[in-house]
């Protein structure tokens, strides 16, 4: 049976100084360098006080990050925090904002590092043509987004001491900043003249400023992503929020006190000059400091723009991951590639929105529309903490929040007023964001909350399996079918120590009564009380059930659910006509969709016994499935066995060496006393034919054929099942199926099965 999958664990190796300053320096990232202009634009001076409220907008939320990352201690943070305490639709909510929140962010960074590359370039006397509509700025952003994009796809991050090398180095650059700065407010005399008026915009431009910056107050949440890594996360994940965030505000302060007292806008006043720079005032204010200040700050800003780049498109790519990995986006999500061990497709799909953003919108809506995305993830993630407070007051919190729930609260109305101030602000960042979320949730209406459940019910399953809780459930249908449905059962029940469920489903036609007349119902009761009475001598434990249905296939999988079954046992005609298989398909195919191994028996068991058991071998999971069955048919049958490898033509002979070794192993590893062989002939369904001769038995791995391959084209399987003149039992291991439409376009080709 399938081994369950063992659990990875990240070593704890991060102290307290080493998780603050992750936080440190996701915070003073490329938003600071970037952003500080253009809010200073909207809201004047107040933009120190735009800053002073979102860090107390911030600690609010910081309350629930720290609460909830000392009593969570894996991997996750806001995006699992809310799958727990909140509905499921809330939780792939919370992951489908995070991701796009974090795309968002990167085109952000890389917007920024377009700005300050290109006044390099100018200092140097170069000049990059525009491309159509594409400016030199956004040309460089989507050029730096595919070269980080590549460095992740390579497996390359910002780790360990690099990273924290780089946060200090934005620190000592900022706070040269802010001395010369300070030095120059204690000089001017009339510095109070560039701080007024003090609200040119009134209260709504802190609110526009607040929302506009808000990305550069988010990065405490990767301290809760990185819990799993942290030393004693109960004390230290609260701690380095904390620390992070007086860390950070009063920097943010004194940088927009500086620049505001600092510059000389000659006839302009100092919020509309670093308006004008934008995304390099920093780089123009710093500039009047001392010769090569405006070289020190493009150095910090590129370093600054290309470090949250990188980490950026990491935490993104990975959410992803996480959601396809936990069956909420398709499979390709959660793919890893083979050489590089990186989740390819989740980075280059992130890459297609990063680009996306960056070349359609100026980076004022860009901006706003990340953080319109974090401060409704945080408003989850609040309302999630009020929640788990209330039904699991089990966990073990190091930090819980003070003055519950009313500072939470008061922390959901603040984000909510922020978010609603940026519809006045960039109307087209909420209509993007709408749009976004308004995707998500069909999404997850047709796809992910189905698949969801599949999931759910696999992992169960496969629970059940490994703690050695077989249940297998053979379905009657007709009375010539009962001996050799019977004795696979008894085979793996007495192996396993598992249950057999005898079940016989009646079916009754769309409209009518879901009653039965007595002889059909006795009829059925008898079918399954003499299939009970086969396995009376053996000891196993045996049920019986009759289920009435609408259709048979639907009551054969609403009992692998409601009996939490973890293998079925069905019979199949060795030949059946065209009619009889589109028939059996659709039952196969629904059956397929349960959380459970599948065994499909086609034709009878020889009346004089099985002999002699051959084991075509491929390399897939259902091959190995076969493999895990075999020694307990094997036993139960008393015969002899052989397994048969089975090559396609191109494959080496040291792959072909390399793949009996693995057979052997497994071979061992299953207790399985048996020949091992290789069919080297060049077409593999005849190579396998020619040694079904003398077997009684085949059992091999492969799908039981589903309506679209069925009517489409053949399997290797099929063709073997069908030409073989002895019995074939073909055995499935559980997969999540794809959806329908993904099932028809997906190009169709022969399985080694």
């Amino acid at each position: 049976m399938k081994k369950f999958d063992t659990e990875i664990r990240l070593s704890r190796e991060m102290s307290l100084m080493d998780t603050t300053l992750i936080g440190v320096g996701a915070m003073i990232g490329a938003g600071i360098f970037v952003l500080t202009g253009i809010a200073a634009g909207v809201a004047g001076p107040a933009l120190i006080l735009a800053f002073l409220l979102s860090g107390f907008v911030a600690l609010f939320t910081a309350m629930s990050y720290a609460e909830l990352g000392s009593c969570y201690h894996d991997a996750g943070g806001g995006y699992l925090w809310v799958k727990e305490g909140l509905p499921k639709w809330n939780g792939f909510l919370a992951g489908w904002m995070s991701w796009f929140a974090h795309a968002v962010a990167c085109s952000v960074y890389a917007l920024g590092f377009g700005a300050y590359f290109d006044q390099v370039l100018q200092e140097i006397g170069v000049v990059i043509p525009a491309w159509s509509f594409v400016s030199p700025v956004k040309l460089t952003a989507v050029v730096i987004s595919l070269f980080i994009a590549y460095v992740n796809f390579r497996g390359a991050s910002e780790t360990g001491k690099l990273g924290g090398i780089v946060t200090l180095t934005k620190i000592f650059i900022l706070a040269i900043f802010i001395a010369f700065g300070l030095q120059v407010l204690f000089t001017r005399l009339d510095w109070q003249a560039a701080l007024t008026p003090f609200m040119p915009h009134g209260f709504g431009g802190v609110m526009s400023a607040m929302g506009l910056t808000f990305i550069a107050f988010e990065g405490y949440e990767v301290i809760a992503q990185c819990s799993e890594e942290v030393r004693n996360p109960r004390k230290n994940i609260p701690r380095a929020v904390f620390l992070s965030l007086i860390i950070v505000v009063p920097i943010y302060l004194l940088v927009a006190l500086t620049a505001l007292v600092s510059v000389h806008p000659g006839g302009l006043t100092p919020w509309d000059y670093l308006a004008e720079h934008k995304e390099t005032a920093l780089v123009e204010v710093s500039k009047n400091f001392f010769i090569g200040g405006g070289i020190m700050l493009l150095f910090g800003g590129l370093i600054s723009t290309i470090s949250a780049l990188n980490a950026t498109v990491y935490s993104s790519s990975r959410v992803a991951f996480a959601m396809g990995r936990d069956r909420n986006f398709p499979g390709l999500f959660s793919k890893i590639h083979p050489q590089r061990a990186t989740p390819h497709w989740a980075i280059l799909v992130t890459l297609v929105i990063i680009v996306l953003m960056a070349v359609t919108l100026p980076i004022e809506d860009v901006a706003s529309a990340a953080s319109i995305m974090f401060l409704l993830l945080f408003l989850q993630v609040n309302i999630a903490m009020i929640r788990l407070r209330k039904l699991r007051p089990d966990l073990d919190r190091g930090f819980k929040a003070p003055l519950f729930p009313w500072l939470t609260i008061f922390g959901i109305v603040m984000l909510l007023a922020v978010a609603a101030y940026m519809v006045e602000f960039s109307p087209v960042a909420w209509i993007v964001t709408a749009v976004w979320i308004a995707i998500g949730l069909v999404i997850y209406k047709v796809y992910a909350s189905e698949r969801e459940v599949v999931h759910a019910q696999k992992v169960r399953a496969l629970e059940r399996l490994e703690s050695k809780q077989y249940r297998i459930l053979v379905a009657i249908s007709k009375r010539e079918l009962i001996a050799d449905l019977s004795a696979v059962a008894a085979a793996i029940a007495r192996k396993h120590h598992g249950e057999v469920l005898f079940l016989y489903v009646i079916e009754v036609e769309q409209g009518e009564s879901l009653v039965v007349n007595e002889p059909e119902r006795v009829a059925a009761l008898g079918l399954v009380q003499e299939a009970a009475e086969s396995l009376r001598d053996t000891g196993i434990p045996t049920r019986t059930l009759v289920q009435i249905s609408r259709r048979v296939s639907q009551g054969i999988v609403d009992t692998v659910e409601e009996e939490e079954c973890n293998f079925v046992i069905l019979g199949r005609r060795k030949r059946p006509s065209f009619l009889a298989r589109i028939f059996t398909s659709a039952i196969d195919s629904i059956v397929h969709e349960s959380p459970c191994e599948v065994a499909v028996l086609h034709g009878k068991l020889p009346e004089s016994g099985v002999g002699r058991l051959l084991l075509p071998f491929g390399s897939d999971i259902h091959a190995r499935l076969a493999l895990e069955l075999a020694p307990a048919l094997s036993e139960s049958f008393k015969c002899d066995s052989e397994v048969r490898v089975v090559f396609e033509p191109q494959v080496p002979s040291a792959a072909r060496e390399q793949q009996i070794r693995n057979i052997k192993t497994l071979v061992s590893e299953n207790g399985f006393q048996t020949q091992i062989s290789a069919i080297h002939d060049r077409d593999i369904v005849s190579g396998v034919l020619q040694n079904t001769n003398k077997s009684d038995l085949i059992v091999m791995g492969g799908h039981t054929g589903d309506f679209v391959k069925l009517l489409l084209g053949r399997s290797l399987g099929e063709e073997i099942t069908e030409q073989a003149e002895c019995p074939v039992l073909w055995v499935r291991e559980f997969e999540e199926r794809e959806p329908f439409w993904i099932s028809i376009f997906k190009p169709l080709r022969k399985e080694e099965q």
